[in-house]
């Protein structure tokens, strides 16, 4: 039995040592000059890395607690949501905007693929919708949808918000907010960032900040924007206690990202993806996301004959590696991998040759080595 997991789920993803080092500071006051510097220029970094005119809140909260962010400040009862579901999470909005007395109409995607363009299109010029929600990485499925052309589509529907989620893609899937015409951007800390669970951050562009102005007030108090530009705009004011450590922790996250270069990281992640699934496949294992749709940031990936799901991920556990099972219907057929974030190539080799191993102690004839040279051959092209 190994002491040291890697944790290679679909979040909370691994935490390098220098944003440890930020979460484990001895915490100050909120109104700490430093500290109100340091989230200054975060939020300013953030601004200017999404490109956005608009604003972006960190908050203390969940990816779940942004999406209901972004559903708050641009909608208000009685108005149409189209919401676009490529899986599992597409449909939460789902719940989350009939609480609100949102009219709700679902366009899904056969898990594995996704919502084509054109219906998109077509089912948005059927009424007048108040926004759209699309999910860009739908962790239950591993499809990423095409949120740049679906971006172009709607400068044809300028009275319709464009609110993507972004919890499983941002940091490492191409994000631009103005430039997709994207109005609301949501992700949390966990994932593609590489920091501890505890923050939602929500991007919105100058027209979701236009509609906000318009809804006058809402009944949500914690999460609605007025609240909260006030310190987005200068920290050392108060509404509710900011994540201190959390924030310091994506400085430094972003400190990263700007370090590497944000095109950069894009690029390194779709390497890093095309290398792990073509690891495997090489292994025998089918992904579920269909070729040209696969996310960056993890796989999805379906269990041969003669596989038993909770007795391989235990194994796989003992020989090092955690992986996610499925969701839904797809639960006990195959296991998640995530592949986002700070990982390094000593990360991906480790986690191939645990899973061969794996495989290998639970019966399944496997050729050892062979998935590792997979994907050290893509890595090395």
């Amino acid at each position: 039995m190994r002491n040291r997991k890697l944790v290679m789920i679909p979040g909370p993803t691994p935490v390098v040592r220098s944003i440890q080092d930020q979460m484990g500071r001895e915490t100050v006051a909120f109104g700490d000059s430093n500290f109100i510097k340091d989230f200054k220029e975060l939020v300013e970094d953030l601004k200017t890395l999404w490109k956005t005119e608009g604003e972006v809140f960190v908050v203390a909260g969940t990816g779940t607690m942004a999406m209901e962010m972004g559903i708050a400040n641009t909608l208000k009862s009685g108005d149409n949501l189209l919401i676009v579901s490529n899986g599992f999470f597409g449909d939460r909005f789902i719940d989350l905007a009939e609480r609100k007395g949102i009219n709700v109409d679902v366009i899904s995607s056969e898990w594995g693929k996704i919502v084509p363009v054109k219906d998109i299109e077509a089912k948005l010029s059927e009424k007048k919708y108040a926004a759209m929600t699309v999910t860009h990485v739908d962790t239950s499925t591993g499809v990423c949808a095409p949120i740049k052309e679906i971006g172009e589509i709607m400068k044809k529907f300028p009275e319709t918000m464009y609110i993507v989620d972004g919890v499983c893609a941002t940091a490492a899937e191409p994000e631009y907010v103005d430039d997709m015409n994207i109005d609301i951007l949501i992700t949390g800390s966990q994932k593609a960032f590489g920091v501890a669970p505890g923050l939602a951050i929500v991007w919105a562009g100058p027209k979701a900040m236009e509609r906000r102005k318009e809804l006058g007030r809402i009944s949500e108090y914690y999460i609605d924007f007025d609240k909260w530009l006030p310190i987005m705009n200068d920290p050392s004011k108060y509404f509710a206690t900011p994540a201190v450590n959390m924030i310091w922790a994506l400085k430094e996250s972003v400190r990263i990202i700007k370090e590497e270069g944000i095109e950069n990281r894009y690029e390194r992640h779709r390497k890093n993806a095309r290398a792990m699934q073509a690891a495997l496949e090489a292994i025998g294992f089918t992904l579920l996301a269909e070729k040209e749709h696969r996310a960056v940031t993890l796989s999805n990936v379906l269990y041969m004959d003669g596989i038993n799901d909770l007795e391989f991920r235990k194994v796989l556990g003992e020989e090092g590696v955690v992986v996610a099972g499925g969701l839904a219907a797809y639960a006990g057929k195959m296991f998640r991998l995530g592949h986002m974030g700070n990982i390094d190539i000593h990360d991906m080799v480790s986690t191939i040759a645990a899973i061969e191993r794996a495989l290998y102690k639970s019966g399944i004839e496997v050729e050892l080595g062979k998935g590792v040279g997979a994907l050290m051959a893509e890595l090395l092209k």
